[in-house]
Parts: C-alpha cells; structure tokens; sequence
C-alpha cells in the first residue's frame, strides 16, 4: 500500500505541475525599452490619442470618422504623408449564402516611398464593433504598427514599407477586399505582416502564413524573439470558419505573417475591450514578434526558401524547423519501428494496446458526464469565470479515468505498455497528418526518445530512463498545444481535449503501474471516482461569472412595423435569467431565425424600419436582375434575409459583382449593409426563380427605448453583452 501512496503522490504532483501549463506561455514582462526597442508605453500611448473616449467606432459612423481622423494626425506627427481611399465594398463570407456591403475608408502611409522593390505591409484594421472601443481588436495592432514605423523610419531597408490601416474588417473583411480590388498599390505587395485580437491578454501567436510557408517561416525565424508559433496551429486554424484580413490577402502571391492575442475571450467584442483591461505584456510581445518580422521580411526583397516547412516554438525559447518531407518520413519510420516492436514484444500486446485505447474513451466519457452534470445544474457557460478550474477538471477527469483503466485491466508489466503507448500515439499522428501535416512534428521526438531507450535496453533503466525522457518532452511541448486549445476553442466540448490530456499523462501512468501491484483494486478506483467528482464539485461550486468575465447578456427591443407590435428579448449564453426576467418571459423565435429566445410583449414604440423601392427589373438568363434602391429608416445596419428557395445569386453594388455562397440546403440567404451609406443605397439582385420572393427586412438601431429600464435593471452585475450591444430591431416582411 505504501507504494501505492508513492505513485498517488507522484501523479498528483504531475497534475498540480500541469494545472499551470498556461505559465508555459505567458507573455514576457514590459521591460524598459533600449535604442530600436519596441516601447510599450510610447505605443500605448498613441492608442489612447486615437480612441479617445473610446467609444464603439463601427464602419461609416461618426465615431469612425472621428477615429480616424486621429490616426491621420499621429501618422503625420511621424512624418508620414497618409494616404485616405474611399470606396464601396462588398464581399460573400466563404461558403455561406450571404453577402456583406459598407463604405470603408483604408488608411496607408508609406515609409522609404523612393525604394525600388515589392512593398512590405504592415497592417491592421482600425475599426471597431458597435459592441466596444476595440482597443484589443484591433487597437493593439494599431499601436504597434505605429510604433514600428516610428522605428523603421531612417533605417535602410531593401524595399519600400506601407502601413496599411484597413476599414471594415469587422463587416466582413471589407477594407481588405477594397485594398486588394480596388488599389493599385495592390500589385506591388511583396509581403504582410498582419497583426489581430481575440482577446486582450496571453502571447502575441503566430497563426498564419502564406502557403507553401517555407519563405514566411524562413523570415520569421530570422528574427523572432520568444516565438510562440507551430504548424499545428497554422492547419488547425485553416480547418475553422474564423477569418481575418489575411483570408482576404491569401489569394494573392505574398509572403504573409498573422499574429494574435487569445486570453480572455469574454472581453472581445464587448465594451470592456479597454485600453485599462489591455494586458501590457501582451503589447509588449506583440510588438516585439511584429517588429522582428518587419525588419526581416524589409531587409529581404522576395522569399529565398520553397516548399513546407515543420515548425514549433519549444517553450516560446527557440523555434525548431523541417521540412515536411522529412517529417512525414520519419513519422512513418517511427510508425514501422512500433510496428516491429510490438509484434517482438506481442505477449501482452493485445491487453495492451485495449488498456490504452480504452483510456483514452474512458478520459472523454468520464469529462462528458462530468461537463453534462455540472451543465445541468448550473447552465449557461458554468466555466467562464475559471477556466483554470474547468481545465483541472478535464485533466483530473483524464487521469481518474486513465488510472482506473490500467488498474482495473492490469496488463503484463510496462514494457508492452510503453509499445503499445507509442505505437498508438504515431497512429493517431497519422490521421492528424492526412488533414492537418503541420501536426506532425508534435509525433516525432518524443516517440524516438522512447525507442532510443529500447534499442538500450541492455543497459541497465536504460529503457525507463528513455520512457520518462519521453514523457518530459511530450509534456513540454504538448501542455502548451493543450493549452492554447483550450484558450482558443473554449470548453463547450470539453470532452474533445480529454483524450489530449490523458496522452500526456499516460507515459507516467505507465512507468507507476510497477509500484500499484500491491494496491487494493477496488478501493483505488473509488480513490479515481472520487478524484474526479471532486474536480467536477470545484467547478460546482465557484461561481460561473465574476467582474473580469462576464455572463453574455444582451437586451433587445423588436418592433413588427407590420403588426405594429413591440417585444422585448434576450440573447445570452443559457445561464440563470433573474426571477423577475425569467417570470415575464417565454421562449419565442424572431421573425428572422429558427432559434427560440427569451421573449416579452412590450409597449409599442415605433421605429422606422428599412424598406427597398424598386427601380426596374429584367430576365437575365438566369432568371432576373432586380434593381432596388434602400431606405434604412435611420438605422446603424440592416439586412435583408430571405428563404432557401430563393436562388439569389448575385449582389452587385457601384458595378461590381459579388456571388452568394452555395451554402447549405435549408440555409437562409442574407445581405448585410453596415453604416450611414446604406441609405440611398443601389444595387442589383440577380434571383434564380420568377416568381416573386418574399423576404424580411431588419434594421438595427444600436439604442434601446426607455421603457426597457426593467430588463436593464434587472440584468446582474457580471453580465453585460457581447458581440452587438443592447438594441432595437425594426422589420418588415417584402416581396419582390
């Protein structure tokens, strides 16, 4: 028993170890800045000139303008001659079927204009949400894009530099599409370096790159300082629906860099993405990874390096790069030797092998029960407060049911174990490489510690001290994957970064399975059953919201201009509703979507809502291009939705094209205008069908009448909403 109680100790000291993985990747503290330094007060600074009182400044509003005209006075106290284009612009959003339109403003200034050669963005979007000020997203890579011109001016460099201020972004990437359709300077570019937020705290990522990435990587590497970068996350992000301006830039043949801020996702798009709750180490790193790509990629006049290249920070230190062929190579090298080992070592293999699959279900099953419960009780987002916690949660939840596999199958001794650990670790690699080969340089080093090991084990703990190398490098460089995981996909499926957890726990598991021999089987498992309902009470117990993170909490007043009637409803994340909130209200859907919400009548306050004249129609082959000119009855945005079969094809608008995605069978078509340009608006509609279609238009006023001081009152102390503010909605149905 005593042994046992050895093992126990060295697993919970692991675990403690691994519930602060997120240290691993904390940002480095502001320092004092040197002559050439990025200084984080001097670019904080300019931040806090050029929001001002830091109100929302969405696209083609008078706080945008105000905005950026302050921007223009700090690119001019530099010395920069500014440069403001104007122009329309739509775009589709991916594979979705619907289109987005605004007036955008791009703002760019360029440093060295007499130098010869393909010019080196340095951009970032200036706009904000009708949510907040922005001063994360994207005020941070404002800051440090003036900052770092403040620095490259007077230096020589091999080709011109533009900064580059994009409008719109938050409308759907709009001042990007401008930038590269409508700007000559468009087809000068050499090379981005873009920088963006999802948050307002942790490490400056580099995310992105243009591909093949080799050239990027090359000048990336060049010059980094503390990297926290890997080609696992370039391939993971290019598996999800997010975009920034890069998405936009990718179709042409420049060498790109995109890095962000992720911590503390509850601040995005929101009012409290403020100057004050910017972390400053995050500014700090920001602008020292984006000032080192700028002066690479500026010192180089086109991308030396082809092909893809493996690349991953070890602990933010130092970047480690391959080429891919080599990796792929010696991932399947790997994948042979576990092969041959195992069938050497194939007495106990087949337990084996069970013991570890099994491990890494029960790790998922156990965390879905627990999330499933707690979910149940609590509702809502019950970890938003202490994702720390919801994170011990899932690793205490891997490890419970990790050790109770192994205890409860008692396979043959370690040595088939670690074979059978290693033999599956390279399979799961190989799935990874099919759809994500910049993962396969997480499966490389680790497993080949562990085969070292065995190829000397005629050495005496010649394999033990390999598997326990092993096991120390895959916690080094796989906690900080975990953990960026987690920060960045949040924990609605929780159960999803289980397995992860138990992978790296299991290497220790199984060189401990030796001292568990004489361990009472059935009251170990209740110790593992109890390990993780305790971790799952934690989260029980602590609040679900607090000050720094904030239930999603939105009030909305809806006005039918058809029925003339008013109604009040709340958009938030499933958590409690005040007694008072939750007494006056029902679950009912919008006029615009299938999703039931918070819903109560309200007196009738009459807003204007948008409406479309028609100016002419004619058969198109096709079937028919509708001319219509807006009215948005006043309101910040608006949009028109209209049902599946509608075959909408096109939007054109100041003559130029833009196609609905194909999108999915039953998906609902939309067009989107943002900004006071919307009024007066004209545009061409081309509709697949003859028939007439029917469709609702919805303006969005970003204020609420005052008859809603009860919802506002009543709304708790730490919830507050996010993505859109509190607003008024006016729709009505047409049919062209």
């Amino acid at each position: 028993m005593k042994r046992g109680l050895v093992a126990a100790l060295i697993l919970a000291l692991a675990m403690t170890a691994l519930a602060f993985k997120g240290a691993l990747l904390a940002p480095p503290s502001v320092r004092a800045p040197t002559g050439g330094q990025f200084d984080t007060g001097r670019a904080l600074g300019r931040l806090s000139r050029i929001l001002g009182d830091e109100r929302p400044h969405p696209v083609d509003s008078e706080a945008n303008d105000a905005v950026r005209a302050r921007l223009l006075a700090e690119l001019r106290s530099l010395g920069l001659a500014p440069v403001v284009s104007d122009s329309i612009a739509c775009g589709g959003l991916g594979p979705f079927r619907a289109v987005t339109c605004a007036r955008v403003r791009n703002v760019r200034a360029t440093i060295n204009p007499g130098v010869r050669g393909t010019h080196l963005l340095i951009a970032s979007h200036y706009d904000s949400t009708p949510a907040g000020p922005g001063a994360g997203d994207d005020g941070i890579g404002v800051a440090a894009a003036l900052e770092i011109a403040a620095l490259l001016k007077g230096r020589r460099l091999a080709r011109p530099v533009t900064l580059l201020f994009t409008d719109g972004e938050e409308a759907g990437l709009l001042g990007a599409r401008s930038f590269v359709e409508r700007e000559p300077l468009a087809a000068e570019v050499g090379a981005v370096v873009n920088m963006e937020a999802r948050g307002v705290t942790g490490p400056a990522i580099m995310f992105e790159t243009s591909r093949p990435n080799a050239a990027a990587i090359a000048a990336f590497a060049g010059g980094t300082v503390r990297p926290v970068a890997s080609s696992m996350t370039a391939d993971a992000y290019a598996l999800i629906p997010n975009a920034t301006d890069v998405t936009v830039f990718a179709a042409r043949p420049w060498t790109m860099l995109n890095f962000a801020i992720i911590g503390n996702e509850s601040r995005y798009h929101s009012a409290d993405d403020t100057i004050a709750g910017l972390d400053r180490r995050s500014v700090q790193h920001m602008g020292d990874q984006a000032l080192a790509a700028s002066l690479s990629l500026a010192q180089q006049t086109a991308g030396t390096v082809a092909g893809t290249t493996l690349y991953a920070d070890l602990l933010g230190r130092t970047l480690v790069r391959l080429p891919l062929w080599i990796g792929l190579a010696a991932l399947a090298a790997l994948g042979v030797t576990f092969v041959l080992l195992a069938w050497r070592r194939r007495s106990g293999i087949g337990r084996a092998l069970a013991a570890i699959g099994l491990s890494l279900v029960a790790a998922m099953v156990v965390t879905l029960l627990g999330a499933m419960v707690v979910g149940t009780i609590k509702g809502g987002v019950f970890w938003r407060a202490h994702p720390d916690l919801m994170a011990s949660a899932v690793d205490v939840s891997a490890a419970a049911a990790s050790a109770a596999i192994l205890l409860w199958l008692k396979p043959a001794g370690t040595r088939p174990l670690r074979v059978a650990f290693w033999l599956i670790f390279l399979l799961i690699g190989g799935l990874i490489a099919l759809r994500a080969p910049g993962g396969t340089i997480f499966f490389l080093a680790p497993p080949a510690l562990a085969a070292a090991g065995i190829a000397l084990q005629r050495f005496r703990y010649a394999e033990r001290i390999g598997a326990l190398l092993a096991w120390l490098l895959l916690v080094l460089t796989w906690t900080p994957i975990l953990h960026l995981a987690e920060v960045l996909l949040d924990f609605r499926m929780a159960w999803a970064f289980a397995p992860v957890a138990a992978i790296i726990l299991l290497p220790l598991l199984i060189e401990l399975t030796p001292l568990l021999t004489d361990v009472c089987r059935r009251p170990a498992l209740l110790v593992c059953a109890a390990a993780a309902a305790a971790a799952w009470a934690a989260i029980g117990i602590a609040p679900a919201y607090g000050p720094e993170r904030k239930q999603q909490f939105r009030i909305e007043y809806v006005w039918d201009a058809d029925s003339r009637k008013g109604q009040w409803t709340l958009i938030q994340d499933g958590g409690p509703l005040p007694a008072l909130v939750a007494a006056r209200t029902r679950p009912e859907r919008r006029a615009w979507s299938p999703v039931a919400v918070p819903t109560a009548d309200a007196p009738p306050v009459a807003i204007p809502a948008p409406s479309v004249e028609k100016l002419a129609e004619r058969a198109t082959p096709e079937g028919r291009r509708v001319t219509l000119r807006l009215r948005s009855g006043g309101a910040q945005s608006l949009f028109l939705r209209a049902e599946p079969n509608a075959a909408l094809r096109t939007m054109m608008v100041d003559g130029r094209s833009t196609r609905f995605g194909a999108g999915a069978k039953e998906e609902s078509y939309l067009f989107t205008c943002h900004g006071r340009s919307c009024d007066g608006l004209v545009f061409d509609v081309t509709i697949g069908v003859r028939e007439p279609v029917d469709m609702v238009a919805v303006g969005i006023h970003n204020r609420l009448p005052p008859g809603a001081a009860w919802l506002v009152n009543a709304r708790p102390g730490h919830a507050a909403p996010q993505y859109a503010p509190d607003r008024s909605m006016a729709h009505r149905k047409l049919r062209l």
